[in-house]
């Protein structure tokens, strides 16, 4: 079957770089593009007529969250309530629980993964937060995962996340990491067994990878077995690290190494690696401010950097800088890490931090952030064939609507969509040359029963800090409202007068 896509404009392909095409067509045919340019006059099976439209690759993100929101509740704790985000030492020990069901945990992955489609994204790789389980993800629970995730038609690259330790609070208030090392294996373990579900799988849509949590809380033990699995799986393995000071502080006390230093004597700093964030190297004034040679290292080791510019900036940091990673070599994706999972408004706050950071207009322009959504995740990939609308790719693209008065006038249309626009605009996208979303639309997904499930999930999670709390804390303590609710106050003023 052939499918043309029109629109006022289209994000091409020409030699090695985007082009922007005015008045253009995408043509794809059986999950490849054919015919990418202006006045196509061959036949289609199927036409869409977006008008006033930007059709781009399909975005990547690779640092995806597959969760409920917990950034409305965690990144404005104050000092006194920080604790409580934390497994508390007494929950570690006695008290670990899975706060949802089996099936309420594919409730949440479904509603994540549509959200994922809503936004324009077509290639995804996920992110969880692990503390409302009991421990970590489960060969089964990624298998139900990627079920949904072929159903809705999404590219994934999947692994159930594991780790040997858990950051917690311990009773003299301080944080550190508590270890349940055969935990850590058989979360390993599970981790090859999905490698081997998804090469059987065959499926071109499911690749399986390595998912190891935080670096500070996966034993050296498990980094080494990590690295070696990759090398004999021919694995990427994404591993959250260079990405906060406790993490820092731990590993040089536990082992007298920094991150970097810990990756390379496990065998992990290679060009299989994807570590997210990477803000916390030595010409970060987080760490020292003293440039001595962390870029120039990930960038010999062909590392890939997913930078999360807005849930960083929504968490008080940011990276220093993404033109000096550029310059450095060093391949930059992108992830949202958390909700919403929009590109668009991240792109647009990477472009401004930027500019605050190495204090120049021009640091990090509209352009490299959108490189980094498309061809830069397709190079920590190894996939030549996304990224990009040329002939010979895959037929993965999202259109932007840019009709709307509220998107205000238009000069350059990619310009124009990071800095009024979000990724709500998205309409329509393809992934391998199927539709999966149509004019806002994903065929067959019930959204009103998802936003009643997804709202009824996340008050069981957020009701659920109150055990894990140190304090014991209840959850309307942990997390007050902005201001108190009308006649919340005047009952407190009383309670305190009497």
């Amino acid at each position: 079957m052939r499918t043309r896509f029109s629109a006022e404009f289209v994000l091409g392909h020409e030699a090695g770089h985007h082009v922007l095409i005015r008045n253009g067509d995408v043509v794809y045919e059986d999950g490849r593009i054919i015919y990418v340019g202006q006045g196509y006059d061959g036949t289609a099976d199927e036409a869409f007529d977006l008008g006033r439209s930007l059709i781009t690759p399909g975005l990547i993100d690779l640092d995806a969250l597959t969760d409920i929101d917990h950034l409305l509740i965690d990144s404005w704790a104050s000092p006194d309530r920080a604790g409580g985000l934390q497994w508390s030492e007494d929950y570690f020990h006695q008290r670990r629980r899975d706060v949802f069901t089996a099936q309420e945990r594919q409730t949440v992955r479904k509603y994540a993964l549509v959200q994922l489609a809503l936004h324009g994204i077509t290639t995804y790789m996920p992110i969880a937060a692990e503390t409302h389980s009991a421990w970590a993800e489960t060969f089964d629970e990624l298998v139900g995962m990627s079920e949904t995730s072929r159903e809705i038609g999404l590219r994934a690259y999947l692994g159930p996340a594991y780790r040997s330790g858990v950051n917690i609070t311990r009773q003299d208030g301080q944080r550190d990491v508590a270890f349940d090392q055969e935990r850590g294996r058989a979360g390993l373990a599970d981790a090859l067994r999905f490698l081997d579900y998804a090469e059987q799988l065959a499926d071109p849509l499911v690749t399986g990878v390595l998912l190891p949590c935080r670096i500070e809380t996966v034993s050296e033990e498990l980094l080494r077995a990590t690295a070696l699995a990759a090398h004999d799986r021919q694995a990427m393995v994404r591993l959250h690290c260079l990405q906060g000071a406790l993490e820092r502080e731990l590993l040089q006390r536990w082992y007298g190494l920094t991150p970097l230093q810990l990756l390379e004597k496990t065998g992990l700093l290679r060009e299989q690696l994807l570590i997210p964030h990477g803000i916390f190297v030595d010409r970060n004034a987080l760490v020292d401010g003293v440039d001595r040679g962390d870029l120039q290292t990930l960038a010999a080791a062909n590392v890939s950097i997913i930078h999360c510019p807005l849930t960083s900036f929504r968490y008080g940091m940011a990276l220093d800088s993404f033109a000096a990673f550029r310059e450095a070599g060093i391949n930059i994706c992108l992830g949202t890490d958390s909700f919403p999972p929009d590109l668009i408004r991240g792109m647009d706050t990477g472009v401004h931090l930027g500019k605050l950071i190495s204090r120049r207009p021009d640091a990090a322009p509209a352009e490299h952030y959108f490189e980094a959504a498309t061809t830069g995740g397709a190079r920590a990939l190894g996939r030549p064939d996304l990224g990009k609308l040329e002939a010979g790719a895959q037929a993965d693209l999202v259109a932007f609507a840019l009709d709307d008065i509220r998107d205000g006038v238009l000069d350059d249309p990619v310009r124009t969509l990071l800095l009024n626009g979000t990724a709500r605009q998205a309409t329509h996208s393809v992934v391998a040359g199927r539709v999966v979303m149509r004019d806002g639309v994903i065929p067959g997904v019930d959204i009103q029963g998802l936003k009643t499930e997804a709202q009824r999930l996340f008050d069981k999670m957020r009701d659920a800090y109150a055990d894990r709390d140190i304090q014991r804390r209840q959850a309307d303590d942990l997390f007050p409202p902005t201001f108190p609710y009308a006649g919340a106050l005047r009952a407190r003023l009383q309670e305190v007068s009497s």
